[in-house]
């Protein structure tokens, strides 16, 4: 059996993956190739021949992803905050732009026992991170979608297994005013990555036909859910917590302008993701 070169069926792999529009052919090739392999990304130069049935197994998963079915849902993982999730059909990828939100949560938290909950948690991605860096937090998670809210039990539980604090999982709506009531006043963060998309925005393949659209679009301003949100947020926080959310990058503006709307809410500010593009505003309760 003739062995072949890796490096040159990912060559392969990213040709075909760039002529397709993808935006990372470089790396969805490489972790494609990982995958396949079952090994991590960093361990591909160390494995310079592969047999026929890898660089087949590798056309496969290529061909799939030419498809513009997003590389999460083909390798069945994505990544937040150092905690891998479990994702698929029904549930909202998280993004690489989230990573910055959750850096400025984490250290805006004071404390030993910090409460914190994550409004519309999709995947448990947010709660969950939180959990694995502060094992002294109580996290509760909210998600009305029963598909979602699956995904998010099914990663909760991996990461207790794994030795992270639970987190406490809710069926809830973000506009329902009576969610979570029992927390009013007491919370030190909320967090949340809602629905933002002004349904009027064109989005690639892999968004419009695998995020499920109630967890991307957020009315014909983007700002249905986010609304709730900011309203949840007032009531919930304790004086000195915290409130960040996640927004488009058209929403610089208007964001934090509906938090600065809030007299019990103080020190609003818009941050920019590493493009330099607004993502998320904040917030203190006063």
């Amino acid at each position: 059996m003739t062995r072949h070169p890796l490096r040159l069926a990912i060559l392969e792999a990213e040709r075909m993956l760039a002529a397709a529009g993808v935006d990372s052919p470089r790396a969805d090739a490489e972790l494609l190739a990982a995958h396949v392999l079952g090994v991590e990304r960093s361990r591909l130069p160390l494995i310079p021949l592969v047999d026929p049935p890898v660089v087949d197994a590798l056309h496969k998963v290529v061909l799939r992803r030419v498809e513009r079915i997003p590389l999460q849902h083909i390798t069945g993982w994505a990544h937040l905050g150092g905690v891998d999730l479990d994702v698929g059909p029904g549930v909202f990828i998280p993004r690489p732009e989230t990573e910055l939100l959750l850096a400025w949560a984490l250290a805006a938290l004071e404390g030993e026992d910090p409460l914190v909950v994550d409004l519309c948690t999709g995947s448990g991605a947010l709660a969950l991170a939180a959990a694995h860096h502060l094992p002294a937090a109580r996290v509760h998670a909210v998600e009305r979608d029963v598909t979602a809210l699956a995904w998010a039990r099914r990663n909760a539980d991996t990461r207790a297994d794994a030795g992270d604090t639970p987190i406490t999982l809710h069926s809830g709506d973000v506009t329902d005013p009576g969610l979570l009531a029992d927390l009013n006043g007491r919370v030190d963060l909320v967090l949340c990555n809602p629905p933002y998309v002004p349904e009027s925005t064109e989005v690639p393949p892999e968004v419009a036909e695998h995020d499920p659209h109630q967890a991307v679009f957020g009315g014909p301003d983007g700002l249905a859910v986010i609304r709730h949100v900011v309203t949840a947020a007032a009531r919930l926080l304790r004086p000195g917590g915290h409130v960040v959310i996640e927004h488009d990058d058209t929403q610089g503006g208007s964001v934090p302008a509906l938090l600065a709307a809030r007299r019990v809410l103080t020190d609003v500010a818009d941050h920019v993701d590493l493009a330099g593009r607004p993502r998320f505003a904040t917030a203190r309760r006063v």
